[in-house]
């Protein structure tokens, strides 16, 4: 063989050698899987609220399916409309549900305040509670979805479409993005916030007191700060969930749709949650380490709220 020739393999087989056998730098490692909390949900987003800045993102920009959590577009223009809270409202055979046939504890007949209507749309996802709601609005369901269509084109909702009130018909769609504007300003309206907050309310229906429960297990978790909050599921948008909640002194939105399996969105939220409490702790690290990797790394941590 030719000396220059074998003098070049000779060179190339140490550096691959080389290459193949030094260990990638634990600090190198520890930040790749850093910079990704391993969530399951289809599509999802995670937006600091004061910087606006989107610390996650997956299929943020794709409308999809979002069940119940239309529910926050309807009571906040039930809201908006400035309807007397007291005003009892009779549940009827129009607030069935003659599309998934889902169930009820309101029965036909029931009498509740506009006020109870909100409680239980907003923290049981009660479909029936939601119905009437939109029943009552001023010009009835019509108007009332065309006064979610009016709001999500306020808040620049650009790939979202409401076609009714509960989110029982797959055809109410919106992104993550537009989503996370929702929660935003939903958070704006303290019933909004305290009712979809609540772990559950008791009300007399009639002569029988009932009590309701939040659809939401983090809502019970005393190391949780939720300030607004909305579950939803059908088959066609899987497992979902919103809120808006503080997490390393940080207003933080989360977007969790199409999550499979009864818990996987709880257990997404709490996996984002991890992550970001994990990188703020290396960010203290990494502020008083001269090190020029850790100094690379510094580019994934969070940077702090403007």
């Amino acid at each position: 063989m030719n000396p220059g020739l074998k003098f070049c393999r000779s060179i190339w087989l140490t550096v691959t050698v080389l290459a193949v056998a030094l260990p990638v730098h634990a600090s190198a490692k520890k930040t790749q899987l850093a910079d990704d909390p391993l969530i399951r949900s289809g599509s999802a987003l995670v937006m600091d609220e004061q910087s606006a800045e989107v610390l996650y993102a997956r299929e943020s920009d794709v409308a999809v399916p979002i069940a119940s959590i239309s529910k926050l577009m309807t009571t906040m223009v039930v809201l908006e409309a400035n309807q007397a809270q007291d005003e009892i409202i009779k549940i009827t055979e129009d607030d069935m549900d003659y599309e998934k046939y889902t169930r009820s504890r309101l029965k036909v007949g029931s009498k509740l305040s506009r006020d109870d209507l909100l409680h239980l749309a907003l923290m049981s996802s009660e479909n029936r509670a939601a119905h009437a709601l939109a029943r009552n609005y001023p010009g009835g369901v019509v108007e009332c979805v065309k006064a979610m269509n009016i709001k999500a084109k306020q808040l620049g909702m650009t790939h979202t479409h409401f076609v009714e009130p509960t989110g029982l018909s797959s055809d109410n769609v919106a992104s993550p993005e537009d989503l996370s504007k929702l929660v935003m300003e939903a958070s704006k309206h303290k019933v909004i916030s305290e009712y979809s907050t609540d772990e559950y309310h008791t009300l007399k229906v009639g002569r029988q007191a009932m009590t309701f429960h939040n659809t939401d297990l983090l809502v019970k978790k005393s190391d949780w700060n939720i300030i607004v909050q909305k579950t939803g599921y059908i088959a066609e948008a899987g497992k979902c969930l919103v809120l808006k909640t503080i997490i390393a002194g940080r207003s933080i939105v989360i977007v969790l749709l199409d999550s499979v399996g009864k818990y996987t969105r709880v257990a997404d939220a709490r996996r984002i949650r991890k992550w970001m409490e994990a990188r703020v702790r290396n960010s203290v690290k990494l502020a008083s380490n001269s090190d020029p990797l850790s100094k690379a790394e510094a580019a994934f941590v969070l940077p702090a709220s403007k």
